[in-house]
């Protein structure tokens, strides 16, 4: 059975100060699906959100209500998650973000679309559908291609998280993700658009740790023109290559390379970022 998180009906219990500002807040939730406690924090550390309008998530606390290692449907957890104001002047702390829109460069073999083709005055250009930098005779051609810059949606974010969030579990799901791409929506990214390039943390003098998380985004495109061929769909960390071959071009009387295959491959696992605890 699949984990389930619902809010339950008698939460949502918040205090206000005399001018109505408030003081604190506590969630409750019913957690299915999981035997172990540190997974069961794990999951609710990445389904509640670090903060709750001016107030900070102050802890998480577990109750089993029933737990079966033999038959995880049955097992439920109650979770009691706090809100409170924020200490000063170090725990607590809220998030800080960065982002990087410079872009990497990528090496390609065919381009959007060929806007011109000349030849002398009478001969008729090769078509090369597309192939950028063909080169050499009849039965030893190449496609060279060419560097561009393609659009890379680098950031960061730092997070200041309890130690009784950061345990050895906790770092091992942080080490089992990095590599991999989002399977759900994750910070505006849809799936398969980020990669979790990994997390950064160091125990701060009041106790918390100070955690940085780096991510890539990559955009998903569909309806991908190679020469002749459409790619229907391509995830943002999916890797498109082409496969070339010698054919005959009649109009111009000539050999020529051009794409007679596109593949796109899978060079990463998928894996749930709810599990980084720094909401999605």
């Amino acid at each position: 059975m699949p984990t389930s998180f619902t809010e339950k009906y008698e939460s949502r219990k918040v205090t206000t100060d005399k001018d109505g500002a408030a003081e604190s807040a506590e969630f409750i939730y019913a957690l299915r699906g999981v035997a172990d406690e540190n997974s069961a924090r794990i999951l609710a550390a990445g389904s509640t959100a670090s903060l709750y309008g001016e107030l900070v998530r102050k802890n998480i606390s577990l109750e089993p209500v029933h737990v079966d290692t033999a038959n995880l449907g049955a097992c439920i957890w109650e979770v009691t998650v706090q809100y409170g104001v924020k200490d000063e002047p170090e725990t607590g702390d809220p998030p800080s973000f960065s982002f990087d829109t410079t872009g990497g460069t990528q090496h390609i073999t065919q381009s959007l679309q060929t806007m011109q083709k000349r030849a002398p005055a009478g001969q008729t250009p090769p078509d090369f559908k597309g192939a950028i930098g063909v080169s050499g005779q009849a039965g030893s051609m190449t496609v060279e291609g060419v560097d561009i810059t393609v659009p890379v949606y680098a950031f960061s974010e730092t997070h200041y998280l309890s130690p009784d969030v950061v345990t050895g579990a906790y770092k091992g799901t942080l080490f089992n993700l990095t590599g991999k791409t989002n399977n759900a929506a994750f910070k505006g990214l849809a799936a398969g658009e980020c990669l979790f390039l990994g997390a950064s943390g160091s125990m701060r003098a009041g106790g918390d740790w100070e955690i940085t998380f780096k991510f890539a985004g990559s955009p998903n495109r569909s309806n991908i023109t190679v020469g002749d061929i459409t790619i229907p769909s391509k995830k943002g960390w999916e890797y498109l290559w082409v496969k070339y071959s010698e054919q005959e071009d009649s109009a111009a009387n000539t050999i020529v390379q051009r794409p007679v295959a596109a593949y796109v491959e899978k060079v990463y696992e998928e894996g749930s970022f709810a599990g980084l605890g720094i909401g999605t």
